[in-house]
């Protein structure tokens, strides 16, 4: 038998989380592969950890896997409507149980593994609320609440109590996710968390110094690269292309050179050199870029992110 995994406060980010956790126990159930067979893309992460980035369910052990879900939510209506999206993920969606209301005490007393997918400024009133600190004792606690800190997340749980932070993304949602969680010595709670985010995309662990860096370029990441995919539609359009062809043809266009440079292992000046001919019209359009700033802009970006992520979760001095 696994696992009890409760998520609370589960909005956006943990449905997605969720979602990919559902998906990745039918693909074990139906085919089972062997460690083997399966595709690790295993990745040395700077702090020395090697990182598999590949979906984990499949030859996991049982006990490192959850068997129950359950699931809080604030208003009833929200629950109706968590219940119905999960029901359509199969036969294990089925089974997720959702709570709306007060009920996250409860909950915790119920699961082994907590996921807090709370806004940041609520996470602590979670945490603490009466009932908590008994229910959360020897428990894995992982937080995704940006700017929420591990000194944050100790000071309101027992000392027995495991605490973890990690940063998803929503690509989550379509299991192309990019996760970064804090580094942990304990190999189950390591293999367990293994398994959750790699059911939704890619996974690395680095210390909690490049949170804020990570929760831009990863978290954020997703608006500005949005952004870039608008633009470059609206340029096709302007040249005469249907809007459908055009964000086709531009969705797909990022799609794949972040695949060459994933898979590949490219460097962007690389694939940028590689369709750049002299006195091509890629070379015109680059310098026209580069005229608008867009390079510095979108570093700028981030580093502007980066630097207001620190700020969230944190306490507002009046």
């Amino acid at each position: 038998m696994g696992y009890t995994l409760a998520v609370l406060g589960c909005g956006t980010m943990g449905v997605a989380i969720l979602s990919g956790v559902l998906s990745s126990l039918e693909v074990r159930l139906s085919a089972p592969l062997s460690g083997k067979q399966r595709d690790t893309d295993e990745l040395d992460a700077p702090s020395g950890i090697s990182t598999p980035t590949g979906n984990q369910f499949l030859d996991a052990p049982e006990e490192s896997l959850p068997s129950k879900f359950i699931t809080t939510v604030g208003r009833e209506e929200t629950g109706r409507k968590l219940k119905k999206t999960f029901e359509s993920l199969g036969r294990f969606g089925s089974d997720v149980i959702v709570r709306a209301g007060q009920g996250n005490v409860q909950t915790v007393k119920e699961s082994d593994v907590i996921l807090v997918c709370s806004k940041p400024n609520i996470a602590k009133s979670i945490l603490l609320e009466e009932g908590m600190a008994e229910a959360v004792k020897g428990k894995l606690v992982i937080s995704i609440c940006a700017g929420v800190t591990i000194s944050q997340l100790v000071s309101w749980v027992p000392e027995t109590t495991q605490v973890v932070r990690a940063m998803p993304n929503t690509p989550c949602k379509i299991r192309e996710g990019m996760t970064v969680v804090t580094p942990l010595s304990d190999a189950l709670s390591r293999t367990l968390i293994l398994n959750i985010f790699t059911s939704c995309g890619r996974c690395r662990f680095l210390e909690e110094k490049y949170f804020d860096a990570c929760t831009a370029l990863a978290g954020s990441g997703p608006a500005f690269v949005s952004l870039v995919l608008e633009a470059m539609t609206d340029g096709g359009v302007m040249m005469g292309l249907p809007r459908v062809e055009a964000l086709e043809l531009a969705a797909q266009t990022l799609q794949g050179t972040g695949r060459m440079a994933l898979y590949a292992g490219l460097h962007p000046a690389q694939l940028k050199d590689s369709v750049t001919t002299p006195g091509g019209c890629t070379i015109a359009g680059l310098l026209t870029l580069e005229d608008g700033r867009v390079r510095s802009t979108m570093a700028r970006a981030i580093q502007v992110a980066a630097n207001h992520a620190s700020a969230l979760g944190q306490d507002v001095k009046k």
